[in-house]
């Protein structure tokens, strides 16, 4: 089974930039989506073959998700069941048989990291979330988590010690969801890969440059790790501040 999630920053500039052309061509089981920054009917997209389920922020323009999935699901979630946490689009979860997707767009920190407490309480509601998806069936979590992990998460870790996505206490909630029992699918494979990234700012040439942020993921229960066969982050995939990343796993 093939997985792909992507922050398009935008779907709809993103579909003038070959959203579709990318969709069509990587023949994901699976696809979800973030930051599509749109309302309920601001886009018809046209997926053949596709069931798509859509969580739209209350704000316009801002945050919100989408999954794209070949084959039904047996429910459909929107956000966590936390209202305060709810209302910016930022969760969906899918049922199938064998395991859940939830598919996440992490508040950012902000700029002098005013909204940094927020996100503290986010990330203890969220992990609460997964864990009770947990006892039911395993899970696969994916998305722009807004944070870089380790030093070797991004191009300069000692200019951005403090700043948003590299913030100690970021970093710190990131190791507890790991230790909790998932697996970062991409360090499973490649644990000492340096230099590539999901995400480089638009300014002073960074993607050029390479000077660029792995804060996209592919999370799974320890209990699929078995299954796991390759991750991948596409790296060539323009369109977007971000690039997709990829998971393969038998379920």
């Amino acid at each position: 089974m093939k997985l792909i999630s992507w922050n398009v920053n935008g779907i709809r500039a993103c579909v003038g930039k070959g959203f579709v052309d990318f969709f069509k061509s990587v023949e994901a089981d699976i696809f979800c989506i973030q930051e599509s920054k749109m309302q309920a009917g601001q886009l018809e997209l046209e997926l053949p073959g596709y069931y798509q389920y859509w969580n739209y922020a209350e704000k316009k323009g801002y945050s919100g998700t989408a999954i794209f999935t070949k084959k039904e699901p047996l429910s459909v979630k929107n956000g966590i069941g936390v209202e305060e946490h709810d209302r910016e689009g930022r969760v969906i979860t899918l049922e199938f048989e064998s395991f859940y997707i939830v598919t996440v767009y992490t508040p950012n920190s902000q700029n002098e990291l005013a909204r940094l407490d927020y996100r503290m309480i986010w990330e203890q509601a969220f992990l609460a979330y997964l864990k009770q998806l947990e006892e039911t069936k395993p899970v696969i979590v994916c998305g722009d988590m807004n944070v870089a992990h380790k030093e070797i998460d991004l191009k300069n870790p000692k200019t951005n010690r403090r700043n948003a996505g590299f913030t100690d206490e970021e970093r710190e909630k990131f190791s507890i969801l790991l230790d909790s029992g998932f697996v970062d699918t991409y360090r499973y494979f490649y644990p000492d890969k340096e230099g590539i990234y999901s995400w480089w700012s638009y300014r002073f040439k960074a993607r050029e440059k390479n000077a660029g942020w792995r804060i996209d993921y592919f999370l799974v229960s320890e209990g699929l790790k078995d299954r796991l066969v390759n991750a991948d982050i596409l790296t060539e995939i323009m369109g977007s501040d971000h690039c997709p990343v990829e998971l393969d796993i038998n379920l």
